[in-house]
Order: structure tokens, then sequence, then C-alpha cells
């Protein structure tokens, strides 16, 4: 998906309060309610040991809390915060549309920094890819992003992301959306940036979960390691 989109530059939504749901969570995991002014944002958040990072998880465009790969982002969440590492699975207040889900995205930015956690990298699938890169190139909270089977709509700002170190993860059979869009978004960022293609795996990553599971867990462990 081409083309050039305007993304918002600075957080408009206003928080009025955070609320807990009544969702049955796993242990450790909170099920909140970030309550705005134009409407509800569904948030999971997995507490970690004391520590400044935090993983921010947004969807792609029917948005959900889960992710790809049959619920990468639960089970990578629960595996990170043995390093200290906390995360908030975020489910959009207005799935596809792109300028209000990047703002729902520095929003959850804003929750995990008023939580002490101020080194955030962002991760999105999809659709979730261009949130990911739109919220990233405008937080100073935000030290890295990912961007999964991305879109190339809405990444015009992808070349403000550095010196943010950016992961781009491809499936080469992707029935969706073709491999090219990750090469156009390396092609279009600036350094440091990497590109895994994955052969025979499709836009879900579900050949792939394995594979998916190491290179993301030990890239997020990388650019969130303590600083000295």
């Amino acid at each position: 998906m081409g083309g050039r989109r305007a993304i918002p530059s600075l957080l408009s939504l206003e928080l009025r309060r955070v609320e807990a749901t009544a969702t049955a969570a796993p242990a450790g995991v909170e099920a909140l309610c970030l309550r705005t002014d134009a409407g509800a944002v569904g948030c999971r958040f997995h507490e970690a040991a004391a520590g400044d990072a935090a993983v921010l998880w947004v969807g792609g465009a029917a948005g959900g809390l889960d992710g790809p790969a049959f619920g990468l982002y639960p089970r990578l969440a629960a595996l990170l915060t043995a390093a200290g590492i906390a995360s908030l699975r975020l489910d959009y207040r207005s799935p596809n549309q792109l300028d209000d889900c990047a703002e729902d995205a520095l929003l959850g930015i804003a929750y995990l920094e008023a939580r002490g956690r101020t080194r955030v990298a962002v991760v999105g699938h999809s659709f979730g890819g261009a949130v990911a890169i739109a919220a990233g190139a405008v937080s100073d909270a935000v030290t890295a992003v990912a961007a999964l089977a991305s879109q190339t709509y809405g990444t015009d700002r992808v070349f403000d992301l550095s010196p943010r170190p950016l992961l781009l993860i491809h499936g080469e059979d992707d029935e969706l959306l073709p491999d090219a869009c990750a090469r156009d978004l390396y092609h279009r960022a600036r350094e440091p940036k990497r590109i895994l293609l994955y052969p025979h795996c499709s836009h879900g990553f579900y050949e792939c979960r394995d594979r998916l599971d190491h290179d993301l867990l030990t890239w997020l462990r990388e650019v969130l390691a303590p600083v000295l």
C-alpha cells in the first residue's frame, strides 16, 4: 500500500482516567481501559521488575491485542518480563484510521512513561507497522521501532526514526502486502536499520512463528538493554 499521509505530531488526546476492567487476565497482567475525551483504549499491561524499559505492541487494521503468529504479543510480553522489560498491548479506538491509531499509540507511550517506563520500543504488524513508525517519529520516549509485514502507506516519516534502530521483518510469501514493502521502507530509512525476509512465510507469520519469536525477542532485548 503506497502513498503519503499526514500524521499527528503531538498527542492531542486527553486522558481522563485509567480503569481496571473486569476482563479475566493471567497473573501479572492488568486489564486496563484508558478513557479519553475521544473514547476508550483497551490495554493489557505486563508488569516487570524495576526498570525503565517497555514494549508497546499495536495490531493491524482490525486492531486486537494478540498480534500475528498465533499470539505473538502476549507470548513475547511474558518472556520479556523476566528481563525487566514491561509491555503494554494496546487495542485501537478506531481500527484502520491511521491518525486516530497513531494518537492511541502516543497515548500508550505516555501511559508507560507515567509508570516509569521511559525507554519504549514500539512493535506493529501490517497496518500497525505504519502506526509504530508514525508514533516513533514524534515521541522522544521511543528508542526503537519494529515493523512486521508493514504497509508503506503512512510511513513517509520513516526517515525521521534515526538514530533509533528500525527492524523490518517480512514474509517472502506475504499474500496481502508484498515483501517489496519492507524493501522500500529499508531503502528510505536511515541507519541503524535491519531487514529480515523469511522464505515461505505468509502475512500472519504462521509458518515461521519460532523464527519470528527468536529474532524479535533477541532484538528487543538488545535495544532495551539497561543503560549503564
